[in-house]
């Protein structure tokens, strides 16, 4: 398996950091309430970069690991399904205003990535001193 080249990683990263920040502080600096339109418009845009972003892996990486992000992409966006549901309970119990739930849910979203990134490092710290904690993960 050929490895993906350092430059490849750093332009990914700059470029999910790029879209964070667009939406966050761009796209999220007006509440409004979407449109179907609207709504359409952003799922296909994030759906073609997945499938642009899994091209690029398999001619800088092969085969095997653009097949293995198409399965874990897909896998992940058909359980993300789940999660609209959970968003619109909790929308509707906190009484969050219509024109506010994109923002609120982006920054609930950014706060949940900084969580598990400190809980990814976290656990891998502790798996890597104490073996035996392994076995309860």
């Amino acid at each position: 398996m050929a490895e993906t080249p350092l430059a490849f990683e750093i332009i990914t990263f700059v470029v999910l950091a790029l879209f964070f920040i667009v939406d966050l502080f761009i796209i999220g600096r007006r509440p409004h309430v979407p449109s179907t339109k609207e709504c359409v418009q952003h799922i296909a845009f994030f759906v073609v970069m997945a499938l642009i972003f899994g091209g690029c892996i398999w001619f800088f990486a092969g085969s095997k690991p653009a097949i293995e992000f198409y399965s874990g992409w897909l896998t992940e966006y058909s359980l993300s399904i789940d999660n609209l549901f959970v968003f619109v309970i909790i929308m509707s119990n906190f009484a969050v205003p219509k024109q506010i739930q994109k923002y609120v849910l982006s920054v609930g979203i950014t706060i949940a990535l900084i969580f598990r990134g400190i809980f990814i490092l976290i656990g891998a710290a502790l798996i890597t001193r104490f073996t035996w904690v392994f076995f309860i993960f």
